[in-house]
Protein backbone atom coordinates (compact mmCIF):
# COMPACT_ATOMS: atom_id res chain seq x y z
CA UNK A 1 0.00 0.00 0.00
CA UNK A 2 1.20 3.25 -1.27
CA UNK A 3 0.74 6.23 1.17
CA UNK A 4 0.89 10.35 0.83
CA UNK A 5 -0.14 13.03 3.43
CA UNK A 6 -0.10 16.20 3.21
CA UNK A 7 -1.16 19.21 5.21
CA UNK A 8 -3.50 20.90 4.12
CA UNK A 9 -3.91 22.94 7.44
CA UNK A 10 -3.21 22.02 11.17
CA UNK A 11 -6.69 20.01 11.25
CA UNK A 12 -7.24 18.87 8.09
CA UNK A 13 -5.00 16.19 5.56
CA UNK A 14 -5.25 15.17 2.49
CA UNK A 15 -4.22 11.13 2.36
CA UNK A 16 -3.56 9.09 -1.16
CA UNK A 17 -3.33 5.86 -1.08
CA UNK A 18 -2.70 3.27 -4.21
CA UNK A 19 -3.43 -0.20 -3.63
CA UNK A 20 -2.32 -3.60 -5.62
CA UNK A 21 -3.99 -5.16 -7.63
CA UNK A 22 -3.10 -8.35 -5.47
CA UNK A 23 -5.44 -6.23 -2.80
CA UNK A 24 -8.09 -5.47 -4.78
CA UNK A 25 -8.62 -9.47 -6.22
CA UNK A 26 -8.63 -10.26 -2.85
CA UNK A 27 -11.28 -8.67 -1.83
CA UNK A 28 -13.33 -9.48 -5.30
CA UNK A 29 -12.58 -12.97 -4.49
CA UNK A 30 -13.87 -12.38 -0.81
CA UNK A 31 -17.14 -10.75 -1.63
CA UNK A 32 -18.10 -13.02 -4.37
CA UNK A 33 -17.29 -16.27 -1.77
CA UNK A 34 -19.64 -14.43 0.43
CA UNK A 35 -22.63 -13.66 -1.77
CA UNK A 36 -21.98 -17.37 -3.09
CA UNK A 37 -22.95 -18.75 0.67
CA UNK A 38 -25.69 -16.36 0.97
CA UNK A 39 -27.64 -16.48 -2.43
CA UNK A 40 -29.88 -19.18 -4.39
CA UNK A 41 -29.81 -19.49 -8.14
CA UNK A 42 -32.03 -21.71 -9.86
CA UNK A 43 -29.86 -24.61 -10.93
CA UNK A 44 -26.92 -24.41 -8.55
CA UNK A 45 -26.44 -25.67 -5.37
CA UNK A 46 -26.01 -23.20 -2.55
CA UNK A 47 -21.44 -22.33 -2.83
CA UNK A 48 -21.62 -24.02 -6.11
CA UNK A 49 -22.75 -20.88 -8.16
CA UNK A 50 -20.50 -20.35 -10.98
CA UNK A 51 -18.83 -16.62 -10.49
CA UNK A 52 -19.53 -15.61 -14.02
CA UNK A 53 -23.15 -15.99 -13.38
CA UNK A 54 -23.00 -14.19 -9.82
CA UNK A 55 -20.78 -11.34 -11.84
CA UNK A 56 -23.79 -10.70 -13.83
CA UNK A 57 -26.50 -10.65 -11.16
CA UNK A 58 -24.26 -8.99 -8.54
CA UNK A 59 -21.28 -7.60 -10.32
CA UNK A 60 -22.51 -3.41 -9.31
CA UNK A 61 -23.37 -4.05 -6.17
CA UNK A 62 -20.04 -6.37 -5.67
CA UNK A 63 -17.89 -3.44 -6.86
CA UNK A 64 -19.30 -1.25 -4.56
CA UNK A 65 -19.26 -3.14 -1.69
CA UNK A 66 -15.38 -3.54 -2.57
CA UNK A 67 -15.02 -0.46 -2.77
CA UNK A 68 -16.36 0.48 0.26
CA UNK A 69 -14.38 -1.98 2.13
CA UNK A 70 -11.23 -1.10 0.64
CA UNK A 71 -11.48 2.31 1.39
CA UNK A 72 -12.37 2.07 5.06
CA UNK A 73 -9.80 -1.06 5.65
CA UNK A 74 -6.74 0.98 4.14
CA UNK A 75 -7.69 4.21 5.88
CA UNK A 76 -8.50 2.37 9.52
CA UNK A 77 -4.78 0.74 8.50
CA UNK A 78 -3.34 3.66 7.92
CA UNK A 79 -4.79 5.67 10.87
CA UNK A 80 -3.78 3.33 13.44
CA UNK A 81 -0.69 3.04 11.72
CA UNK A 82 0.58 6.22 11.86
CA UNK A 83 -1.54 7.47 15.05
CA UNK A 84 -3.77 9.37 12.96
CA UNK A 85 -6.71 11.20 15.28
CA UNK A 86 -9.36 11.42 12.74
CA UNK A 87 -12.83 13.45 14.06
CA UNK A 88 -14.54 13.53 10.44
CA UNK A 89 -16.16 11.34 8.23
CA UNK A 90 -13.54 11.20 5.44
CA UNK A 91 -14.11 13.00 2.04
CA UNK A 92 -13.20 9.98 -0.47
CA UNK A 93 -12.56 10.52 -4.69
CA UNK A 94 -11.55 7.40 -6.15
CA UNK A 95 -10.40 6.27 -9.36
CA UNK A 96 -12.40 3.50 -11.17
CA UNK A 97 -12.28 0.03 -9.60
CA UNK A 98 -11.60 -2.97 -11.71
CA UNK A 99 -10.24 -6.49 -11.31
CA UNK A 100 -6.78 -7.11 -11.89
CA UNK A 101 -5.86 -3.57 -11.10
CA UNK A 102 -4.69 -0.92 -8.77
CA UNK A 103 -6.95 0.80 -6.88
CA UNK A 104 -5.80 4.71 -5.86
CA UNK A 105 -8.07 7.29 -4.47
CA UNK A 106 -7.75 9.98 -1.97
CA UNK A 107 -9.47 10.94 1.13
CA UNK A 108 -9.73 14.38 3.07
CA UNK A 109 -10.11 14.22 6.64
CA UNK A 110 -10.13 16.55 9.73
CA UNK A 111 -7.71 15.93 12.92
CA UNK A 112 -6.92 16.81 16.28
CA UNK A 113 -4.35 19.31 16.82
CA UNK A 114 -0.95 19.07 17.46
CA UNK A 115 0.12 21.43 20.15
CA UNK A 116 2.69 22.39 22.78
CA UNK A 117 1.12 23.06 26.10
CA UNK A 118 3.80 24.47 29.77
CA UNK A 119 3.10 25.68 32.49
CA UNK A 120 -0.34 24.27 33.51
CA UNK A 121 0.46 23.87 36.96
CA UNK A 122 1.15 26.97 39.61
CA UNK A 123 -1.09 28.88 37.94
CA UNK A 124 -2.30 31.54 39.53
CA UNK A 125 -5.70 32.57 40.07
CA UNK A 126 -8.09 34.67 41.77
CA UNK A 127 -11.38 33.66 44.08
CA UNK A 128 -14.29 35.63 43.87
CA UNK A 129 -15.78 37.17 47.14
CA UNK A 130 -19.41 35.55 48.27
CA UNK A 131 -21.14 36.00 51.11
CA UNK A 132 -24.73 34.83 51.56
CA UNK A 133 -27.06 37.94 52.78
CA UNK A 134 -30.16 37.97 55.00
CA UNK A 135 -32.21 38.41 51.93
CA UNK A 136 -30.70 35.19 50.12
CA UNK A 137 -31.86 33.09 53.44
CA UNK A 138 -35.14 34.99 52.93
CA UNK A 139 -35.95 34.29 48.94
CA UNK A 140 -34.73 30.55 50.26
CA UNK A 141 -36.97 30.43 53.28
CA UNK A 142 -39.93 31.59 50.76
CA UNK A 143 -39.02 28.87 48.42
CA UNK A 144 -39.71 26.21 50.87
CA UNK A 145 -42.96 27.59 51.91
CA UNK A 146 -44.10 27.83 48.33
CA UNK A 147 -42.87 24.07 47.71
CA UNK A 148 -45.00 23.29 50.89
CA UNK A 149 -48.21 25.31 49.44
CA UNK A 150 -51.34 23.09 48.10
CA UNK A 151 -54.27 24.14 45.94
CA UNK A 152 -57.96 25.17 47.17
CA UNK A 153 -60.87 25.50 45.12
CA UNK A 154 -62.40 29.44 44.57
CA UNK A 155 -65.59 28.93 45.65
CA UNK A 156 -66.60 32.78 46.55
CA UNK A 157 -65.96 33.84 42.77
CA UNK A 158 -66.23 32.29 39.27
CA UNK A 159 -63.76 35.42 37.92
CA UNK A 160 -60.39 34.63 37.12
CA UNK A 161 -57.68 37.06 38.88
CA UNK A 162 -54.29 37.32 39.14
CA UNK A 163 -52.35 35.08 41.22
CA UNK A 164 -55.18 32.36 40.45
CA UNK A 165 -54.16 28.70 39.13
CA UNK A 166 -56.37 27.85 36.72
CA UNK A 167 -56.80 25.11 34.08
CA UNK A 168 -57.67 25.45 30.65
CA UNK A 169 -59.08 24.44 27.30
CA UNK A 170 -57.80 26.74 24.21
CA UNK A 171 -57.58 26.98 20.46
CA UNK A 172 -55.53 29.39 18.54
CA UNK A 173 -56.14 30.84 15.11
CA UNK A 174 -54.63 33.28 12.79
CA UNK A 175 -57.12 34.43 10.35
CA UNK A 176 -59.26 31.31 10.77
CA UNK A 177 -56.49 28.86 10.23
CA UNK A 178 -55.11 26.97 13.14
CA UNK A 179 -51.01 26.68 13.95
CA UNK A 180 -48.30 24.05 15.86
CA UNK A 181 -48.80 24.51 19.85
CA UNK A 182 -52.24 26.56 19.16
CA UNK A 183 -54.21 23.89 21.32
CA UNK A 184 -54.08 22.97 24.67
CA UNK A 185 -56.62 20.57 27.01
CA UNK A 186 -56.43 20.93 30.89
CA UNK A 187 -53.71 22.80 30.65
CA UNK A 188 -52.28 24.36 34.35
CA UNK A 189 -51.51 27.80 34.48
CA UNK A 190 -50.61 30.06 37.32
CA UNK A 191 -51.86 33.43 36.22
CA UNK A 192 -49.40 36.89 36.34
CA UNK A 193 -46.54 34.52 37.03
CA UNK A 194 -44.77 34.90 33.67
CA UNK A 195 -44.79 31.27 32.66
CA UNK A 196 -46.66 32.64 29.15
CA UNK A 197 -46.99 35.36 26.96
CA UNK A 198 -47.65 38.03 29.36
CA UNK A 199 -50.80 39.74 26.60
CA UNK A 200 -52.02 35.74 26.94
CA UNK A 201 -52.11 36.02 31.11
CA UNK A 202 -53.62 39.37 30.94
CA UNK A 203 -56.45 38.39 28.48
CA UNK A 204 -56.97 35.47 30.90
CA UNK A 205 -57.39 37.75 33.85
CA UNK A 206 -61.78 38.54 33.55
CA UNK A 207 -62.55 35.07 32.68
CA UNK A 208 -65.37 32.96 34.03
CA UNK A 209 -65.50 29.70 34.56
CA UNK A 210 -67.31 27.25 32.88
CA UNK A 211 -68.04 29.69 29.74
CA UNK A 212 -66.76 29.58 26.22
CA UNK A 213 -64.89 32.60 25.66
CA UNK A 214 -63.14 34.55 22.92
CA UNK A 215 -60.19 36.34 23.47
CA UNK A 216 -57.49 38.45 20.72
CA UNK A 217 -53.49 38.26 21.46
CA UNK A 218 -51.26 40.04 19.49
CA UNK A 219 -47.96 38.66 19.38
CA UNK A 220 -44.60 40.51 19.11
CA UNK A 221 -43.22 40.90 15.77
CA UNK A 222 -40.04 39.36 16.59
CA UNK A 223 -41.78 36.12 17.70
CA UNK A 224 -40.20 32.66 17.39
CA UNK A 225 -42.80 31.27 15.45
CA UNK A 226 -42.99 33.44 12.13
CA UNK A 227 -46.29 32.51 10.94
CA UNK A 228 -47.98 34.00 13.78
CA UNK A 229 -44.99 36.93 14.48
CA UNK A 230 -46.57 40.51 14.77
CA UNK A 231 -49.93 39.34 14.25
CA UNK A 232 -53.33 38.85 16.07
CA UNK A 233 -54.25 35.23 17.61
CA UNK A 234 -58.08 34.79 18.10
CA UNK A 235 -57.97 31.96 21.15
CA UNK A 236 -61.50 30.05 21.97
CA UNK A 237 -60.75 29.61 25.74
CA UNK A 238 -62.55 27.87 28.50
CA UNK A 239 -61.60 28.17 32.13
CA UNK A 240 -62.54 24.61 33.65
CA UNK A 241 -61.48 25.62 37.14
CA UNK A 242 -60.00 27.93 38.96
CA UNK A 243 -57.72 27.12 42.12
CA UNK A 244 -56.04 29.27 44.64
CA UNK A 245 -52.61 28.71 45.85
CA UNK A 246 -52.81 28.49 50.05
CA UNK A 247 -49.01 28.97 51.53
CA UNK A 248 -48.73 28.12 54.93
CA UNK A 249 -47.33 30.18 57.35
CA UNK A 250 -43.46 30.62 58.00
CA UNK A 251 -43.53 30.28 62.24
CA UNK A 252 -42.25 27.40 64.64
CA UNK A 253 -44.99 25.11 63.58
CA UNK A 254 -43.54 25.38 60.11
CA UNK A 255 -39.74 24.73 61.06
CA UNK A 256 -41.02 21.72 63.25
CA UNK A 257 -42.85 20.17 59.95
CA UNK A 258 -41.04 20.54 56.82
CA UNK A 259 -37.49 21.94 58.17
CA UNK A 260 -35.96 19.56 60.67
CA UNK A 261 -35.35 21.87 63.10
CA UNK A 262 -37.81 23.42 66.75
CA UNK A 263 -37.93 26.69 65.45
CA UNK A 264 -37.89 29.19 62.50
CA UNK A 265 -34.51 30.75 63.46
CA UNK A 266 -32.68 26.86 63.63
CA UNK A 267 -34.36 26.50 60.46
CA UNK A 268 -33.43 29.90 59.03
CA UNK A 269 -29.47 28.94 59.87
CA UNK A 270 -29.83 25.65 58.27
CA UNK A 271 -30.59 27.24 55.08
CA UNK A 272 -27.81 29.77 55.40
CA UNK A 273 -25.29 26.57 56.17
CA UNK A 274 -26.62 24.98 52.77
CA UNK A 275 -26.18 28.36 50.80
CA UNK A 276 -22.55 28.76 52.49
CA UNK A 277 -21.54 26.03 51.36
CA UNK A 278 -23.67 26.45 47.84
CA UNK A 279 -21.48 29.28 47.73
CA UNK A 280 -17.90 26.74 47.94
CA UNK A 281 -18.94 24.95 45.25
CA UNK A 282 -19.40 28.22 42.88
CA UNK A 283 -16.63 29.25 44.20
CA UNK A 284 -14.51 26.29 43.28
CA UNK A 285 -16.25 25.85 40.19
CA UNK A 286 -15.84 29.21 39.35
CA UNK A 287 -12.04 29.22 40.03
CA UNK A 288 -12.15 26.06 37.13
CA UNK A 289 -13.21 28.00 34.84
CA UNK A 290 -11.00 30.66 34.98
CA UNK A 291 -8.23 28.12 35.30
CA UNK A 292 -9.69 27.21 32.04
CA UNK A 293 -10.17 30.75 30.15
CA UNK A 294 -5.97 31.32 31.57
CA UNK A 295 -4.92 28.18 29.85
CA UNK A 296 -7.21 29.48 26.53
CA UNK A 297 -6.33 32.41 26.02
CA UNK A 298 -1.90 31.09 26.63
CA UNK A 299 -2.18 28.27 24.25
CA UNK A 300 -3.89 29.34 20.94
CA UNK A 301 -4.39 26.22 18.39
CA UNK A 302 -7.00 25.53 15.59
CA UNK A 303 -10.29 23.63 16.21
CA UNK A 304 -11.48 21.34 13.59
CA UNK A 305 -14.83 22.79 12.58
CA UNK A 306 -16.18 19.56 13.15
CA UNK A 307 -15.53 18.99 16.70
CA UNK A 308 -17.18 22.86 16.78
CA UNK A 309 -19.74 22.13 14.70
CA UNK A 310 -21.07 18.66 16.64
CA UNK A 311 -20.90 21.08 19.66
CA UNK A 312 -23.30 23.50 18.25
CA UNK A 313 -25.58 20.66 17.67
CA UNK A 314 -25.37 19.05 21.45
CA UNK A 315 -25.91 22.31 22.97
CA UNK A 316 -28.61 23.58 20.49
CA UNK A 317 -30.31 20.01 21.03
CA UNK A 318 -30.19 20.45 24.81
CA UNK A 319 -31.75 23.97 24.94
CA UNK A 320 -34.55 22.64 22.61
CA UNK A 321 -35.29 19.84 25.02
CA UNK A 322 -35.38 22.51 27.74
CA UNK A 323 -37.44 24.58 25.82
CA UNK A 324 -40.14 21.51 24.69
CA UNK A 325 -40.20 20.42 28.64
CA UNK A 326 -41.49 24.28 29.91
CA UNK A 327 -44.84 23.31 28.27
CA UNK A 328 -46.69 24.65 24.88
CA UNK A 329 -49.10 27.41 26.16
CA UNK A 330 -48.09 30.82 24.34
CA UNK A 331 -44.63 32.18 25.73
CA UNK A 332 -42.38 34.75 25.22
CA UNK A 333 -40.28 34.91 21.80
CA UNK A 334 -37.50 32.39 21.22
CA UNK A 335 -34.88 32.86 18.34
CA UNK A 336 -35.03 30.74 15.30
CA UNK A 337 -33.03 27.78 14.79
CA UNK A 338 -30.24 29.61 12.72
CA UNK A 339 -29.98 32.37 15.14
CA UNK A 340 -29.70 29.97 17.85
CA UNK A 341 -26.87 28.22 16.46
CA UNK A 342 -25.26 31.19 15.88
CA UNK A 343 -25.68 32.26 19.70
CA UNK A 344 -24.27 28.60 20.46
CA UNK A 345 -20.91 28.81 18.68
CA UNK A 346 -18.96 30.94 20.39
CA UNK A 347 -19.59 28.50 23.69
CA UNK A 348 -18.95 25.64 21.39
CA UNK A 349 -15.71 26.67 20.57
CA UNK A 350 -14.84 27.44 23.83
CA UNK A 351 -16.06 24.36 24.96
CA UNK A 352 -13.60 21.86 22.23
CA UNK A 353 -10.76 24.01 23.19
CA UNK A 354 -11.39 23.44 26.75
CA UNK A 355 -11.61 19.44 26.17
CA UNK A 356 -8.76 19.55 23.69
CA UNK A 357 -6.29 21.17 26.27
CA UNK A 358 -7.70 19.30 29.19
CA UNK A 359 -7.69 15.93 27.16
CA UNK A 360 -3.82 16.65 26.24
CA UNK A 361 -3.15 17.80 30.00
CA UNK A 362 -4.62 14.17 31.57
CA UNK A 363 -1.91 12.63 28.75
CA UNK A 364 0.71 14.16 30.35
CA UNK A 365 0.26 13.84 33.64
CA UNK A 366 -1.30 10.19 32.62
CA UNK A 367 -4.50 10.46 34.06
CA UNK A 368 -6.86 7.37 33.74
CA UNK A 369 -9.89 6.26 34.49
CA UNK A 370 -9.97 2.46 35.71
CA UNK A 371 -13.36 0.11 34.62
CA UNK A 372 -14.04 -0.35 37.94
CA UNK A 373 -14.74 3.13 38.65
CA UNK A 374 -16.91 4.19 35.93
CA UNK A 375 -18.85 1.10 37.29
CA UNK A 376 -19.33 2.51 40.61
CA UNK A 377 -19.64 5.95 38.73
CA UNK A 378 -22.93 4.49 36.91
CA UNK A 379 -24.41 3.04 40.13
CA UNK A 380 -24.21 6.13 41.69
CA UNK A 381 -26.33 7.89 38.79
CA UNK A 382 -28.59 5.04 38.84
CA UNK A 383 -29.22 4.98 42.50
CA UNK A 384 -30.11 8.68 42.81
CA UNK A 385 -31.98 8.95 39.70
CA UNK A 386 -34.86 6.89 40.96
CA UNK A 387 -37.50 5.95 39.02
CA UNK A 388 -35.08 7.26 35.98
CA UNK A 389 -32.32 4.62 36.84
CA UNK A 390 -33.75 1.33 34.88
CA UNK A 391 -33.39 3.84 31.10
CA UNK A 392 -30.17 5.31 32.86
CA UNK A 393 -28.78 1.50 33.17
CA UNK A 394 -29.68 0.25 29.99
CA UNK A 395 -28.05 3.49 28.21
CA UNK A 396 -24.66 3.42 30.31
CA UNK A 397 -25.20 -0.23 28.69
CA UNK A 398 -23.74 0.98 25.80
CA UNK A 399 -19.81 1.29 25.42
CA UNK A 400 -20.09 4.85 23.65
CA UNK A 401 -21.68 6.04 26.63
CA UNK A 402 -19.35 4.12 29.33
CA UNK A 403 -16.77 5.83 27.41
CA UNK A 404 -18.22 9.48 27.15
CA UNK A 405 -18.86 9.24 30.64
CA UNK A 406 -15.04 8.00 31.36
CA UNK A 407 -13.82 11.28 29.56
CA UNK A 408 -16.37 13.12 31.61
CA UNK A 409 -14.51 11.89 34.65
CA UNK A 410 -10.56 12.00 33.41
CA UNK A 411 -11.98 15.76 32.29
CA UNK A 412 -13.19 16.35 35.68
CA UNK A 413 -10.14 14.87 37.56
CA UNK A 414 -7.58 16.86 35.24
CA UNK A 415 -9.46 19.89 36.40
CA UNK A 416 -9.02 19.19 40.16
CA UNK A 417 -5.39 18.96 39.84
CA UNK A 418 -5.42 21.93 38.12
CA UNK A 419 -7.19 23.37 41.05
CA UNK A 420 -5.04 21.38 43.81
CA UNK A 421 -1.42 23.21 41.57
CA UNK A 422 -2.87 26.41 41.77
CA UNK A 423 -1.93 29.24 43.79
CA UNK A 424 -5.30 30.85 44.38
CA UNK A 425 -4.97 34.86 45.27
CA UNK A 426 -7.01 36.16 48.25
CA UNK A 427 -10.73 36.65 47.31
CA UNK A 428 -11.83 39.68 45.11
CA UNK A 429 -15.37 41.53 44.73
CA UNK A 430 -17.17 39.87 41.45
CA UNK A 431 -17.92 41.67 38.43
CA UNK A 432 -20.91 40.12 38.30
CA UNK A 433 -23.95 38.97 40.21
CA UNK A 434 -23.26 35.75 41.39
CA UNK A 435 -26.48 34.36 40.64
CA UNK A 436 -25.35 35.32 36.65
CA UNK A 437 -21.82 33.73 37.41
CA UNK A 438 -23.50 30.59 38.38
CA UNK A 439 -25.47 30.24 35.12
Amino acid sequence: MKADIDNLSPVQRKIRLELPAETVDREFSRAYQGISQRVKVRGFRPGKVPRSVLQGIYGDDVKGQVRSQLVENSLGELFKERGIKVVSRPEIEAEDLEEGKAFAFSAVVEVKPEFEIKDYLGQEVEKIKLVVEEEQVETALCRLQESRAHLEPVEDREVVESGDYVILDFVGSVDGKPFPGAKGESYPLEVGKGNALPQFEEAIIGLKKGEEHTIRVPYPKDYFNKEIAGKMVVFSVNVRDIKKKILPSLDDEFAKDHGESATLDELKQIIRTRLENEIQEIQRGDLKERLLTQLIEANPFEVPPSMVNHQVRYLTERRQAREASQGSVPSEPKPSMEQMRKDLEPQALRQVRGMLLVEKISGLEKIEVQDKEVREKIDAIVRSAGRRGTNLREIYGREDAREELRSQMIFDRTLDLLLEQAIVKEEVEPTVDAGEKKS
